[in-house]
């Protein structure tokens, strides 16, 4: 019996077409709530198969295998620990950063059984056999990666030693030498501005401890980036840029289409204190990101279009007329100094004091105190009341003299301690130039309480050491000495302190070496500039807070904040995107947020984000959006 529609009735047709808008709108709605988080993506990626579940909605961590070599441990004395220490160092760190692992064994990898993991770790894997090497390049040259230290496949399987021939082939290395025990630790300073060392302060000086003898090697080709040298300029003898090129202690590059990092030491041999294991534990989960294709992002070190920083910084003390030598130099190469000046000759030489100012900055040159013996370790600087009053005194009179204020200051030992800065804090200085040792080669910006000082240290041979110590008066040596230091900093990618003083760098003999450095500089793109900019710089930079993370298979959102007082400017944030991509498009979270420019590096993968006017508490967040491709 039919069943007729009634006036006022509702159509089964209707019912059913509306019921199919409904679905419509919904898998649109569904579509577009994807499309705004995840970016864009294929019509086949909305079926929820396991890829699917895995890699765009729920994201995936990466399966890692850590081989546990019996090869090499059978190579070590009966009831030695070495080799499992190591692996529960691994475990330890995996762990904490909430990463999957497997066990696994030489013969897992000789089978065949390892292409499932996105990560091979080889953990003092010294002894490896013929077989388990053909696999580990086959499976580097699917795509794989690996992470290794120490020296790699340099035994077979039965213990017998076969050289350095994975090192050549797989690395691009040639090994230099073993790091000797005789010393308990050995300083292992790292570049900044790679993704390896992303927020690691550049030139920072990781502490390893050499039980087992560390390798160092030098990097023979071009697929392999130095990461960071074993040679310490300030203790060893030797050429600087030949020692820096054959010392380096960790890599990373490619193999096929796979990749690699490996370190010349074992990762529980890290010691020191608190910072070091922070700054440690930076380095490994940054290798684990470069490995496994995660984005990384980081602030680039300084200013859009340079790669290192240069400040000159004259001392004007005894021959104080010497300075007008260099001021012809400036005039002529138009780049500007920080002069410290001693309070005394600014009221001896009030004239030629104040025309300084015009060719950059003038700060203080106080003595606060000294070291009480040539052979003594321990300052004997003033105590809080002493300082204070010595810096606000030469403050004062450097003001009035020159007219200009008066942020930065240099002790006349190159000594500080805690009153130190708590001093010029509360005389209301910006930043301190010191001799001191630090752990970077970049500005250092110290908090106490709600207050900052910025510490600049010495980066660089001076010409106390050049001319007085080491008896160059040749302009020739002279200037190769300091471009040693030049193209060391510019490799750190640090900041180049040419501290410089009247009675000898100014004097007329040697005045001409000056504007060669200079000359030198500018062709090596660094930013020459003055202590009060590079501190200005450094407290904005340093504020900005950088948080990167993957969105899907074809967008990564970057959120940029700066919870500091002053504006941020003139930033250039790297993203590593470490995917093959193309169609790149930058767009924001919200509308009405300032929008940034950007470029991408195709070769590098890198996509740069240049960030003006982030004001005080503000933050922004980009999308950035790509189709990757196959190559």
């Amino acid at each position: 019996m039919e069943i007729k529609n009634k006036k006022g009735g509702i159509s089964q047709g209707l019912i059913v077409f509306s019921g199919l808008i409904f679905l419509v709108g919904a898998v649109l709605t569904y579509f577009f709530i994807l499309r705004g988080v995840y970016g864009s993506f294929n019509a086949n990626e909305l079926v929820p198969s396991s890829s699917v579940v895995k890699g765009v909605i729920a994201g995936s961590k990466p399966t890692i295998g850590i081989l546990y070599s019996k090869y090499t441990e059978n190579m070590l004395p009966e009831g030695n620990t070495w080799l499992n220490d190591n692996i529960t160092t691994w475990k330890k760190f995996l762990d904490n950063s909430g990463l999957k692992y497997d066990i696994i064994s030489d013969e897992t990898i000789e089978l065949g059984q390892h292409f499932k993991y996105d990560l091979l770790v080889l953990p003092g894997s010294r002894a490896l056999s013929d077989k388990e090497i053909v696999e580990i390049k086959k499976y580097l040259d699917k795509g794989g990666s690996i992470f290794a230290t120490s020296g790699t496949a340099s035994y077979s399987d039965d213990g017998k030693w076969r050289g350095w021939n994975f090192f050549s082939e797989v690395f691009g290395l040639e090994f230099s030498k073993e790091i000797n025990n005789d010393q308990v630790t050995k300083v292992h300073t790292l570049r900044g501005d790679l993704p390896i060392t992303a927020n690691i302060p550049t030139g920072f000086p990781l502490k390893v401890a050499t039980w087992d003898k560390p390798i160092s090697v030098e990097v023979m080709d071009p697929r392999t980036t130095q990461v960071s040298f074993w040679y310490n300029y300030r203790l060893e003898n030797g050429l600087v840029r030949e020692n820096i090129k054959k010392s380096a202690g960790i890599v990373y590059g490619t193999y096929g289409r796979g990749r690699f990092v490996w370190m010349g030491f074992e990762i529980n041999s890290v010691i020191g204190v608190q910072e070091d294991y922070i700054y440690f534990d930076r380095l490994f989960n940054n290798s684990i990101n470069w490995l496994t294709y995660q984005p990384i992002a980081f602030a680039k070190e300084w200013p859009v279009g340079y790669d290192a920083a240069a400040m000159l910084a004259p001392a004007v003390n005894a021959d104080a007329n010497n300075i007008q030598n260099l001021l012809n130099v400036l005039r002529s190469e138009k780049v500007k100094a920080t002069f410290f000046v001693n309070p005394m000759q600014a009221q001896l030489n009030k004239g030629l004091v104040r025309s300084l100012a015009r060719y950059g900055e003038v700060g203080s040159l106080v003595d606060i105190g000294y070291l009480s013996s040539i052979n003594d370790t321990v300052n004997s600087l003033n105590d809080y009341d002493s300082q204070v009053q010595k810096l606000k005194d030469a403050k004062t009179e450097l003001e009035e003299v020159t007219g200009s204020k008066v942020v930065g200051a240099f002790p006349y030992y190159g000594l500080f301690d805690q009153n130190t800065l708590r001093a010029l804090i509360d005389d209301g200085y910006k930043y301190i130039m010191t001799d001191s040792l630090t752990d970077r080669s970049v500005p250092n910006n110290i908090i106490l309480g709600d207050k900052r000082i910025t510490t600049m240290t010495k980066t660089a041979r001076d010409d106390y050491e050049v001319i007085r110590d080491f008896g160059l008066k040749q302009p020739d040596f002279q200037l190769y000495t300091y471009q040693e230091d030049i193209d060391r900093v510019l490799f750190e990618g640090g900041m180049y302190v040419f501290k410089m003083h009247t009675e000898y760098q100014c004097a007329p003999e040697n005045i001409g070496v000056v504007k060669n450095v200079i000359e030198d500089l500018k062709k090596k793109n660094f930013w020459i500039t003055t202590g009060e900019e590079i501190q200005k710089w450094y407290a904005e930079k340093n504020s900005v807070e950088i948080r990167t993370d993957k969105r899907g298979p074809n967008r990564v959102t970057l959120t940029v904040s700066n919870p500091g007082k002053s504006t941020a400017s003139n930033l250039v944030v790297e993203v590593e995107l470490n995917a093959p991509a193309q169609r790149i498009s930058l767009s924001s979270e919200i509308i009405g947020t300032k929008k940034a420019r950007f470029d991408y590096d195709k070769k590098g993968r890198i996509v740069y984000v240049y960030i003006n006017d982030l004001e005080p508490n503000e933050s922004r967040t980009y999308y950035i959006d790509y189709n990757q491709t196959n190559s």
